[in-house]
């Protein structure tokens, strides 16, 4: 048949693709977050729990990096110096950010990959204004 073009499933995954990038989010909007509060619940001696909400999150970076804050300066409040992240699990619904993490808390550098420096990270979260407990 003339004049009747036949695409392949292929093409049509090509262009379904390059009309999704021509659109881009929006990148050079300012980074203005409301942070929303953090709830902490002892769940052992040195198991915590931070349950954090935020709005403006650019992504579950933000969430995590605000979680962080919040366990490190509990650490410190304990009168330890590190924690160590155990999980963190992040879901965003209408515009609001949620943040269920668990850390343990220690006086000694604690073994693992995910530790932190309780002065350091209370020291760069106050330095980017990110509130803590």
């Amino acid at each position: 048949m003339r004049g009747v073009a036949v695409i392949s499933p292929m093409a049509l995954m090509v262009v379904g693709g390059l009309s999704a990038c021509e659109a881009p989010a929006p990148a050079n909007l300012p980074f203005a977050p409301s942070y929303e509060g953090v709830r902490t619940a002892l769940m052992e001696d040195d198991l915590v729990k931070f349950d954090v909400a935020m709005r403006g999150a650019r992504g579950p970076g933000d969430v995590e990096r605000y979680a962080e804050c919040a366990a490190a300066q509990y650490a410190l409040i304990r009168g330890y110096g590190f924690a160590r992240h155990l999980r963190t699990k992040v879901e965003e619904e209408a515009g609001l950010w949620r943040g269920d993490a668990v850390y343990t808390v220690s006086p000694a550098l604690p073994r693992g990959v995910r530790t932190i420096d309780a002065e350091v990270v209370t020291a760069a979260c106050a330095e980017n204004g990110i509130p803590m407990v």
